[in-house]
């Protein structure tokens, strides 16, 4: 049986990455090593949880060679204010992706902005009581 599902992220810089997700309310829960330098951590808000490890401890430790450039996967948060998140995210250094705008009929507002490494994290304000 399957269980805790989470995704996980490879980085070259895991003190900056960390540091990101802690300013979205993200909480380091799990870490490893448990002293010294970690090369994995794992930040949980509610109960979804983001798995971030060095690139070098992929290729080290398990054989992986994972590749940065490219973006299939995004981080989507739910928030109250979109547009307050983006100046927020923005002036301290996310890149824009793309502008708050509505979407869903007006049922939701959302934007994009990047993390440290590119990632896509896409911001949602629900709008309207109308279920999605």
């Amino acid at each position: 049986m399957y269980r805790t599902p989470m995704i996980a992220l490879y980085t070259d810089d895991l003190p900056r990455l960390t540091s990101f997700y802690e300013g979205l309310d993200f909480h380091v829960t799990s870490r490893s090593p448990s002293h010294g330098d970690p090369v994995h951590v794992e930040l949980t808000l509610d109960r979804f949880t983001i798995g971030i490890s060095t690139v070098t401890a992929a290729r080290e430790d398990h054989g992986l060679d994972p590749q940065l450039g490219g973006r299939p996967v995004e981080i989507v948060l739910y928030c109250d204010d979109v547009d307050g998140e983006v100046v927020r995210l923005t002036a301290g250094g996310a890149p824009l992706l793309s502008e708050p705008h509505p979407f869903q009929g007006g049922r939701t507002r959302v934007a994009w902005v990047a993390d440290p490494d590119g990632n896509p994290v896409h911001l949602v304000q629900v709008t309207a009581d109308k279920h999605l």
